[in-house]
Order: structure tokens, then C-alpha cells, then sequence
């Protein structure tokens, strides 16, 4: 289930089968909330399409629903970021193969530039996840992998920028202050969670610049829309587990379908490049294990060659695998996204 949260003033109570949600602040951005299949399947959600109008622009549309930069761009490759036009038809990609791991806390995996929240349910009810794109860390400033928490929450948060930041904004010209207060120049928003990562440098915060929000572009932060870190902030409390992880192949099973979602591999600097088709195609025979599955292999070396972080039909369970069964995955698989 897709929860488009629309517009609104002061905060609102949301009850989304396993959780009452808060929104400490609503707007255009559309977050995505989705009950955990009953099954355990790590596959949520679906793919939507929208109509534009003249004054689009693919950045436009993907803060209005909650997706990020690149990740808009990758699901309509053929579309002009900045001049769609009107009448163009988009793919808006909402089907997402959960991170491995437990399914509590906050998980971030930075190859994908999103971030999962797994409100703890209540008793008898039904577990959720709520999906959300982020920035990470930009050469030289990558974002930490590990385990941490969430040890403060800070509303409109003053930005002291190190050192280093603000020899680095010198050299290219735009001087920064020993301090930021809170208001529209401040790049943390509104609302952060600090982490206990490093020296508790690292936060979860909002931004002054949500057009770049699903880029590598922070000193190691986790960025948000402004909207979407509103409503994060009101359901986390401190003390949240909170996961980095760097999986750029993500495998799930459905119904005896084997899906595969591949994103550009995130290198030592923090920085997407070019997947190498042969590396990741040994993590898919990795994340198999000990699973027997009839792969396409040509179609998931085009999934894993394309990267575009839209869960594609790969393969079956191979109890009996025919060449008819298979030819079918292959044909269907573009249905299914």
C-alpha cells in the first residue's frame, strides 16, 4: 500500500494497519508505507505511472512523490531531465526488495539512496515499513557502513560546519560561517537525528536543497526531503537501531518467482559507478545460497548491466524447470515491473 501524504497543516494521526503514524509535518512529497507481507517476502509495493504537464521536470515529480534524483531518472531513461514536455508518460517506481537483515530499526542501503523504517508493532498487529530517498556522501566524505542509533533529536538544528567544510567552501570561493542558524540557509533543515556514529558528526537531517536529494552529495550525512525527514522525526524515538549497509543486488523470492533489483555499486569513496556485470553476478549466485532456481541468466545480466533499481522477474523455482517455463520468466518480466 502507497500512502500519499498530501498537504496539510499541523499534525495528523494516521493508523496504517500495525502503527498509528504521526506527521509532525505534511507536504507535496508522497512517502511510501507498506504492510509487511504476511509470507515474509521481502518484496513491497508497486510500480505507478503519471501523466505530465508542461511545466514538469523529472526532479519536480520525484520530490512530489517521494523518489529520488537518479532514482526517477534510471526508471524513464529515455526522458529529458529538465524538458519532459507535457503528455509524457512516467514510470514512477515503487516496488522495492527489502534490505537483508532484521527488519527493525532504520535501514539504509547506499547504493539504492533510500532509507527503511520499521516502526516496532504493537501487539496483534500487523508489521510496516516506510520507504524513503536519501543523499549520502560525496567523494571524500563517504557515509559510514555499520551499526549505530539515533542518540539526540534536534528541532531546527544550528549547523556548525568543521574545519575542513569550511576550507573547502573557502578554496571554492563561498566562505561559510563558524556557525549557521537555523532558517533557509542552514543546509540540516528543520529537523536531524543525530547519530552515535563517529564522534555523533553524522545525522539524518532535512535540506535547503531538495532537488538533490538521491544524489552522493553530502560531507557523510544522510539528507531528506524537508517533508519527509518532518514525518521520520515525530516517529523515531532515540535509541532506534540504525543500519548502513551497501547492497547494490538485492534477490527475493514470490510465489516461486525469483525477482532481482541491481543498483550502481557504491565504490570505497562512497561514489556510484559502472557495474561490473561479472562482480555482481557472483553476488547473485551468492544471495542464492543454497536455493535451486532456473535463471535467466540473460536477462538478469541485462537487469544487473542496466542498474536500474526496478525488481525484474529473473527466474523460477527449479523443482521441474522447463525451457517453457523459463522462456515465460523472460517474457513476462517487463509485465511485472
Amino acid at each position: 500500500m502507497r500512502s500519499r501524504f498530501a498537504r496539510c497543516t499541523g499534525s495528523r494521526m494516521w493508523s496504517v494497519g500495525a502503527a498509528a503514524i504521526v506527521l509532525a509535518a505534511c507536504g507535496e512529497a508522497a512517502a511510501s508505507l507498506y504492510a509487511l507481507p504476511a509470507d515474509g517476502s521481502a518484496v513491497v509495493g508497486r510500480d505507478a505511472n503519471v501523466t505530465t504537464v508542461y511545466e514538469d521536470t523529472l526532479p519536480d515529480i520525484a520530490h512530489r512523490y517521494s523518489l529520488g534524483y537518479y532514482e526517477i531518472i534510471r526508471a524513464n531513461p529515455k526522458v529529458d531531465v529538465w524538458l519532459p514536455g507535457a503528455g509524457q508518460r512516467l514510470t514512477l517506481p515503487g516496488r522495492h526488495i527489502l534490505p537483508a537483515g532484521a527488519r527493525e530499526g532504520i535501514v539504509i542501503n547506499l547504493p539504492e539512496h533510500r532509507l527503511y523504517y520499521f516502526p516496532k508493532p504493537r501487539p496483534h498487529e500487523r508489521p510496516i515499513v516506510i520507504t524513503y530517498p536519501v543523499s549520502i556522501g560525496k567523494m571524500d566524505w563517504r557515509t559510514p557502513l555499520g551499526e549505530t542509533r539515533v542518540i539526540a533529536k534536534i528541532v531546527h538544528p544550528a549547523w556548525y560546519p568543521p574545519e575542513s567544510i569550511r576550507k573547502e567552501h573557502e578554496q571554492n570561493g563561498d566562505p561559510l560561517p563558524k556557525m549557521v542558524g537555523a532558517g533557509p540557509e542552514n543546509p540540516l533543515g528543520d529537523y536531524a537525528l543525530r547519530l552515535a556514529a563517529g564522534r555523533g558528526e553524522y545525522m539524518i537531517h532535512g535540506t535547503n536543497k531538495p532537488v538533490a536529494v538521491g544524489m552522493a552529495v553530502t560531507h557523510g550525512c544522510i539528507r531528506m526531503y524537508p517533508e519527509d525527514v518532518a514525518a521520520l522525526f515525530a516517529l523515531v524515538p532515540v535509541g532506534t537501531k540504525v543500519r548502513l549497509v551497501n547492497e547494490p543486488v538485492k534477490v527475493a523470492w514470490v510465489d516461486g518467482r525469483l525477482f532481482l533489483e541491481a543498483h550502481p555499486p557504491v565504490d570505497a569513496e562512497g561514489q556510484s559507478v559502472a557495474p561490473d556485470v561479472r562482480q555482481l553476478s557472483q553476488k547473485l549466485k551468492n544471495a542464492l545460497a543454497g536455493d535451486t532456481a532456473a535463471v535467466h541468466w540473460e536477462l538478469a545480466r541485462a537487469t544487473l548491466r542496466a542498474a536500474s533499481g526496478m525488481p525484474t522477474l529473473v527466474g523460477l523455482a527449479a523443482e521441474e524447470p522447463t525451457s517453457a517455463k523459463l522462456q515465460s520468466a523472460a517474457t513476462t518480466a517487463a509485465q511485472v515491473r
